[in-house]
């Protein structure tokens, strides 16, 4: 059986692509074959519905999907929110841990996005601290749905690798508690990026806090943290956009580290 837009199990899938009922279910959907991929290895997938190309084409991911569900093209098109999608939607559960699970975990870098609702921005985060080596990366206060659609496809895959925690906003303390010393961005920071990563003070276990782009962080992170940090912008550009500033601090910590 192929199944069409109109089918109830499309019907209730396609109801993961709003929040409330994301929450409500502990489900979303992670699109196309890389996110397909990561989630399966990460064993979270529940359900995956492929179009009779994409069932061919990547024969590898479907003998490993524990239930597979053929759809028709408009069917596919009901459950994706890209122009051309790839074949692959999976129905996953969540996969985020409590900030104390995740802080037991001994992690030496970490990354907190605070308040930022731009899912491409926060999904680009996601994926840039994974890469740079982070253990996990926490949604603090009103931020972005981790699971929102545009935040899992930014991530590529990425959100099935490092702890994701969706915490209040008043996290510094057991940040600090954790043994990680908590380092605020901002464009008016006190302290110079440079001049840290030459003293040495990047090598030691770190939580980078990052704001949104329009409003930057809370005066209470900023207030709270060890230090305000600022990228030193060397030519005539105003300033980095927020993915770029958090790919600039966490690989600074990173190279630190190691």
């Amino acid at each position: 059986m192929t199944f069409t837009s109109r089918t109830p199990r499309i019907a209730a899938a396609r109801k993961l692509q709003r929040r409330r009922d994301r929450d409500q279910s502990k489900r979303f959907l992670a699109e196309g074959p890389q996110a397909v991929r990561e989630a399966l290895a990460a064993g979270v997938v529940i359900e995956l519905f492929a179009t009779e190309d994409a069932i061919e084409r990547y024969a590898d991911l479907v003998a490993h999907a524990p239930v597979v569900s053929a759809v028709t093209e408009d069917g596919l098109a009901a459950l994706t929110e890209t122009v051309q999608p790839q074949g692959l939607v999976a129905v996953c559960e969540q996969v985020d841990v409590t900030l104390a699970t995740a802080l037991a975990k001994g992690h030496r870098l970490v990354a907190v996005l605070a308040e930022i609702r731009d899912p491409g921005n926060a999904g680009t985060i996601l994926r840039t601290a994974d890469a740079a080596g982070a253990g996990a990366v926490i949604f603090a206060g009103d931020a972005v749905d981790p699971y929102n659609g545009k935040c899992v496809r930014a991530s590529a895959g990425s959100l099935f690798h490092v702890d994701v925690i969706r915490s209040p906003l008043d996290v510094v303390n057991p940040l600090r508690d954790a043994g990680l010393q908590v380092l605020a961005t901002s464009g008016y920071g006190a302290d110079d990026l440079d001049t840290l990563a030459d003293e040495g003070v990047l090598a030691a276990p770190t939580a980078w806090l990052f704001g949104s782009e329009a409003h930057g962080l809370p005066d209470t992170l900023l207030e709270a943290a060890d230090r305000r940090v600022r990228v030193p912008i060397y030519g005539g550009a105003e300033s980095l956009n927020l993915a770029a500033a958090a790919a600039v601090c966490l690989y600074a910590s990173a190279r630190a580290q190691r």
